[in-house]
């Protein structure tokens, strides 16, 4: 496992999510409350971008905007249909101005 900086504290303003690719990795980074999560950018359901959809911030939730599945922001699982697979979920810390991931 490797930790490498994804970007800084102010690419992904509060309620929001941004894709970053780093290192064969599409990382959907969503900033809520103070709070990180990092999961995989691309649904499980369609290959569409998750950073593109809704961020429930008060259920740590992010909608897929193409099919309308929700995953959860801190386990990755789908909520709803029609994904039934979970996306990854990565580890992620804040130092200073970096947004930091942990990659398999």
């Amino acid at each position: 496992m490797a930790e490498v900086r994804v970007c800084s504290v102010g690419d992904v303003k509060p309620g929001t999510a941004a894709r970053f690719d780093i290192v064969g990795h599409s990382l959907c980074v969503v900033h809520v409350e103070g709070h990180w999560y990092v999961i995989g950018d691309v649904c499980s359901h369609g290959n569409y971008s998750l950073s593109q959809g809704e961020v429930w911030g008060d259920d740590r939730e992010i909608e897929c905007p193409k099919h309308g599945s929700v995953f959860s922001l801190e386990t990755g699982e789908p909520q709803s249909l029609p994904a039934t697979k979970p996306v990854p979920v990565y580890s992620v810390r804040v130092d200073d101005d970096d947004v930091i991931v942990t990659l398999p």
